[in-house]
């Protein structure tokens, strides 16, 4: 019975997550898209603002939604103090903030990460929040209380680095990357009870490799197989496909990168995955392989101005992305053919959203340039807050968006 649920769970997830919520890294598909047909144009700091929230200390965690309730993480700056944090979305007021996991001795962090970087994952009556290493915890969201915790899920991120990966929901299960210099794995824990249902190593043999090329921040995605469905899983020197209902290996592939970010995402009966972080490569791979696949799926490839964190956007035929330094690039999905590569302002970290005849790239001092899709490079709009630093990638409520930036929560909608 058990299996029954879990396989119907998740065929269904995605209908019924895209009807109400924001639940997950990217929406209800993980992909990026929004059926939104009214998201707004021109805002700043005093035009479309329908509510500005502070929120404590530091994170980068993208919001996540369901019904009335905006959640999200943060964390002190040292690191020793973790949280969440439960907005009312209609009106700002912050409804929980819950200190959940004190570290006596985390690791050192670069600036440009957070000890809150990794999306929580929501779904009806409960949130699950995931600080990598640090712990794990799932919380009703009726009355904020803890329902489980789990501080297992151990791995060395590297002094400097910091937790990234966040978790996503399958069915009963909710699915956590744990990729560090010293274990590399995949794990599927019970949401009611935390109780482990699977957890897979990874197969390569990581003791071969330099210790900073084992690790891997991003987080996995589903895709069809067949009449079925498999998690594609990037991760440090490999990536690799997963049974979601049983964690089998079902095949993977070999790649020079470490330290992946992006997560990947599929159309036109491809997977499209960045790999690498220091000389970014995007992939485009048919995903009906068995084993090593390596040498047989990939359909093409592509190195110049790929993305070293934000992932990329699916439109029709065509794919979008930005790289850190602000290259946009449109490719042709099928073949990988540039259709056109153009600069915009300042730097990259959070992914673009796609909304009907509009997507938005946010980048990192909280300007959106707003483009439409299509084979001409064409700007609709710009709109910027004041100043500040934004690396999550924002959520969409209705015709509003939820932006996170590094010390407030902000929902933009036309007056």
């Amino acid at each position: 019975m058990r299996l029954i649920n879990l396989l119907c769970s998740g065929l269904c997830a995605v209908a019924i997550h895209a009807a109400d919520s924001w639940s997950q890294f990217r929406g209800p598909n993980g992909d990026g898209h929004t059926t939104a047909t009214n998201l707004p144009l021109n805002w700043s700091e005093t035009k479309n603002i329908v509510w500005k929230t502070a929120i404590h200390d530091r994170g980068y965690s993208s919001p996540v939604i369901w019904g009335k309730q905006i959640w999200l993480t943060t964390a002190t700056e040292d690191g020793k103090k973790l949280f969440a944090v439960c907005v009312d979305k209609d009106t700002g007021k912050v409804l929980h903030d819950l200190h959940l996991f004190d570290v006596a001795k985390p690791q050192r962090i670069t600036r440009d990460n957070t000890y809150a970087s990794p999306t929580p994952a929501i779904e009806k009556g409960r949130v699950f929040l995931h600080f990598g290493t640090y712990g794990t915890a799932c919380v009703n969201t009726t009355n904020g209380k803890v329902l489980w915790q789990r501080r297992d899920l151990n791995c060395d991120h590297e002094a400097g680095a910091g937790p990234a990966s966040s978790p996503m929901l399958f069915g009963n299960t909710l699915i956590v990357h744990v990729d560090g210099r010293d274990v590399q794995y995949i794990i599927a824990l019970d949401t009611a009870t935390g109780k482990t249902v699977w957890k897979t190593p990874r197969s390569l043999n990581y003791s071969k490799f330099p210790v900073h090329h084992r690790k891997a921040y991003c987080m996995p995605m589903l895709v069809p197989r067949g009449k079925g469905q498999q998690l594609v899983s990037p991760a440090g020197r490999g990536l690799y496909a997963y049974d979601p209902k049983t964690g089998k290996e079902l095949w993977h592939m070999r790649h020079r990168g470490w330290s992946v970010a992006p997560r990947p995402i599929f159309g036109h009966g491809l997977i499209f995955a960045t790999i690498d972080r220091d000389n970014p490569e995007l992939w485009a791979i048919r995903p009906d392989g068995n084993g090593d696949i390596t040498d047989t799926h990939i359909t093409w490839s592509e190195k110049r101005g790929m993305p070293e964190r934000s992932s990329p956007l699916l439109v029709d035929d065509l794919l979008y992305f930005v790289n850190r330094g602000g290259i946009a690039t449109c490719l042709e999905a099928k073949t990988g053919k540039e259709v056109w590569k153009e600069r915009l302002k300042g730097a990259y970290s959070a992914s673009p959203i796609y909304a009907k005849g509009r997507i938005y790239f946010f980048n990192e001092t909280a300007v959106a340039t707003i483009l439409r899709p299509g084979r001409k490079f064409e700007v609709i709009a710009t709109s910027a807050l004041a100043p500040q630093p934004l690396l999550a990638t924002p959520a969409v409520d209705g015709n509003a968006f939820i932006i996170r930036t590094g010390s407030h929560l902000y929902r933009i909608k036309e007056r």
